[in-house]
């Protein structure tokens, strides 16, 4: 008799009091494993497997309670913990988006990355598989690639540098960003007399290597006031002129 899976005490009890039983199996292509669908067991021992947990019923649901508390409480703080890591790895993501990829990796029996051994580890391989998968789908066009029949490897390939370039400014802490000019002089560090000592010469250097001093070409062609007077009175009495 089949038995489906959901009731874990039923099972158990109705597999341990069957001299034969039989777990059946599907493949899940999305999440590329099997999956239990429930067991074959022996209609005898099914039926005593259902009294025994009548009888225990109150008891089981009171452990229940109590084991969902628990389990809430460690996802609450697993939660906490994921979070606290993403933001170690990329400082420069947003706490609220960092908190949202956590609760989103972390849920219970979703089977995402978050729930893998690797993941409960707090691996840095798995917590960025996770952020990852986060900027695939919210910010770039991977679903709408999807939802337009594109191939899932191509459509992670035209979108593979996008999410880099998330990561990267993410890991980065926004340090990479251009720095921006705070002045007319252009950015921080470069003088701003630097271009104009560059671009513009000193108002006497074309003087100085083209055109001769104002007062050279009269030094050169005018004698001295006093020398025709000398020679026109030295004929007058007589006397040769001064070579």
């Amino acid at each position: 008799m089949f038995l489906p899976r959901g009731d874990t005490a039923l099972t158990r009890r109705a597999r341990s009091g069957s001299s034969l039983s039989a777990v059946v199996v599907r493949r899940d292509r999305r999440r590329r494993r099997y999956e239990r669908q429930g067991v074959f067991v022996e209609e005898a021992a099914l039926a005593a497997a259902e009294a025994a947990c009548l009888a225990d019923a109150e008891a089981r649901a009171r452990r229940r309670a109590r084991d969902a508390g628990r389990r809430a409480a460690e996802d609450v703080r697993f939660t906490a913990a994921l979070t606290a890591e993403i933001l170690r790895l990329f400082p420069g993501c947003p706490a609220e988006r960092a908190r949202d990829i956590a609760e989103h990796a972390s849920v219970r029996g979703s089977g995402r990355v978050g729930r893998s051994a690797a993941g409960r580890a707090l691996d840095a391989a798995a917590v960025t598989a996770a952020v990852r998968a986060s900027v695939r789908h919210l910010d770039t066009e991977y679903d709408a690639l999807l939802m337009a029949r594109v191939p899932h490897n191509r459509a992670r390939a035209r979108v593979a540098a996008a999410i880099d370039a998330v990561l990267a400014a993410w890991s980065a802490g926004g340090a990479g960003e251009p720095r921006k000019p705070c002045g007319p002089c252009g950015p921080c560090g470069s003088p701003a007399s630097a271009p104009d000592k560059a671009a513009e010469p000193l108002a006497s250097a074309p003087h100085e290597a083209g055109e001769p001093p104002v007062s050279a070409p009269h030094e050169a062609a005018e004698p001295p006031a006093s020398a025709p007077h000398e020679v026109a009175s030295r004929v007058a009495e007589g006397q040769p002129p001064l070579a």
